[in-house]
């Protein structure tokens, strides 16, 4: 099973219209709910399982501008205001300070490092190369020196089986409605455009749906005949009991990386690998993915499992009164590779020993909505007035959760966007534009 997720009050009765209606209970959707419901805008999230029951309270915790692709960077430095903002109204979601190092091995990585520092220069974020005394400073305990690292001292961290919760509540005490076990199969239309959302309830008239349901919105948008290429891949984490004395800087070395937990224990996890499962959808976007494919082989371990089969059964129409694929699966838990797992930890130990023979108490995997540029769509659908799709996170959508979630809610409601959206937009992958992968962190 996932990670143990804090309790959430949730409400019992379906409203039969509002502004806006928001598919998914992720962090992106309470996100966006959070900042509808502050504006004033009538809002209902429908969660088809449990709040943050996949991708939002499985990832690391990280909440980092280090490393980041260019289109992302605006978005990051908004969330990470905003991360603040949220912790000092009283929302207890973890947030952190704490900073993040990407640890150089080899001269290729440091330069890496270097051409990224370049690249955000005029965003002027504070990142910086170190060395020396400095970094064996940051990594407390380790038994070897690194060249040096690329260091962020005001990126962050917080806790994911927290942080939705806590926003919810926040949510729901400025007027969102939010339903857990409430299933969304489909939209109402009206000469194409969205007037409402179809649920297992029940129907929810509306202006706009946003749909932000992580590895299940390909599904969503091919019932809809609008190919999102989307992918899967299944990234495996741990955590160890507390440890006294250990790093406090959030670190990436390569075959692992670690972040320190409000509990005193750390999330770990094999900073290079994940396996990513041969499904249906594996050839229908081949070519598009082929080329990050190509720059990330060293870290993708393709494995044909009994998802390839599940998903190819799986219905990709289906009837608005009878239930959908939504329903049969409630949640994504997916079983961790613990030989992965057991790789990071066989690496951890031999730098910081103070990990060596430190009880793990938990293992879990989750479910990554990755696309071919690993950078998200947040976006209006121009053959689909009224339907914002806000996916495609590629396993850094906690971090910017909170902004990212602002922005959909102010394209499904017409408002000035808090960035730019157009490198988000949903036609760049219809529009001819070329994709572009960021490699190299």
């Amino acid at each position: 099973m996932g990670p143990e997720i804090d309790a959430v009050t949730t409400d019992d009765t379906m409203p039969p219209r509002a502004d806006v209606v928001i598919i998914g209970g992720g962090i992106i959707g309470i996100s966006a709910a959070l900042f509808l419901a502050r504006q004033g805008v009538s809002v209902v999230l429908c969660e088809k399982g449990k709040l943050a029951g996949e991708q939002s309270s499985r990832n690391w915790g990280w909440v980092r501008k280090t490393g980041r692709d260019l289109r992302e960077v605006p978005l990051i430095i908004e969330s990470l205001r905003m991360w603040k903002e949220i912790e000092r109204e009283g929302i207890a979601t973890g947030f952190r300070e704490c900073g993040v190092l990407y640890v150089g091995q080899t001269d290729a990585d440091l330069g890496g490092y270097q051409t990224w520092l370049d690249m955000v220069q005029p965003y002027q974020m504070g990142s910086r190369m170190i060395g020396g005394a400095e970094l064996a400073g940051h990594l407390k305990g380790a038994n070897r020196a690194y060249k040096g690292a690329l260091y962020t001292a005001t990126d962050g961290r917080a806790e994911p089986q927290k942080a939705v919760p806590a926003m919810a509540a926040a949510a729901r005490a400025a007027g969102a409605i939010v339903l857990e076990n409430c299933a969304v199969r489909g939209l109402d239309r009206q000469a194409g455009r969205v007037v409402g959302v179809v649920t297992e309830r029940g129907v929810i008239a509306c202006d706009s749906a946003i749909l932000a349901s992580g590895a299940w919105s390909r599904l969503f948008c091919g019932s809809l005949d609008l190919r999102l290429p989307q992918l899967k891949v299944r990234a495996s984490v741990y955590r160890t009991a507390p440890i006294a004395d250990g790093p406090e800087t959030s670190a990436w070395l390569g075959t692992f990386a670690y972040r320190r937990r409000l509990d005193g224990g750390y999330t770990i996890a094999n900073g290079n690998s994940n396996v990513v499962p041969i499904t249906p959808d594996t050839f229908k976007f081949f070519r598009e993915f082929l080329p990050t494919a190509k720059a990330e082989r060293r870290g993708l371990r393709l494995r044909l499992d009994h998802r390839f089969m599940q998903e190819a059964r799986t219905p990709k129409h289906w009837a608005m009164d009878k239930p959908s694929p939504f329903e049969t699966i409630r949640m994504l838990d997916p079983d961790p590779v613990t030989s992965i797992n057991a790789e990071a930890a066989t690496s951890l130990g031999e730098v910081f020993p103070l990990f060596r023979g430190v009880p793990i108490t938990q293992q879990w995997a989750g479910m990554i909505d990755v696309t071919p540029d690993v950078v998200p769509v947040i976006s209006e659908v121009d053959s689909v007035p009224g339907l914002v799709i806000a996916t495609g996170f590629s396993g850094h959508g906690f971090g910017i959760g909170p902004a990212a979630g602002r922005l959909a809610a102010e394209i499904a409601t017409g408002r000035p966007t808090i960035v730019d959206a157009t490198p988000f937009r949903y036609s760049r992958f219809t529009d001819g534009s070329p994709i572009t992968f960021q490699s190299g962190l």
